[in-house]
């Protein structure tokens, strides 16, 4: 199911994880020549693609939420 990306932080390896809202998270690593994610290196590449989706396996698989969603009133 593809989900749209709301913000980011880093791991504890120092990995960058995308936050998307369905609750889920998931790493977007840039490793050449397996991964190549340019964009997630810079502020400014990870920022342009906030709102962009990415397949979410854990919600295929109903898993349950890895975050819990601020309210937004």
């Amino acid at each position: 199911m593809k989900q749209p990306i709301i913000g980011y932080h880093k791991d504890e390896e120092d990995c960058w994880v995308a936050e998307l809202r369905c609750g889920h998270q998931q790493h977007v690593r840039h490793n050449p020549p397996w991964t190549l994610r340019p964009w997630v290196t810079t502020a400014g590449g990870r920022e342009s693609r906030l709102g962009q989706k990415l397949n979410c396996k854990k919600c295929d698989r109903d898993e349950p939420k890895d975050f819990i969603l601020p309210c937004q009133d």
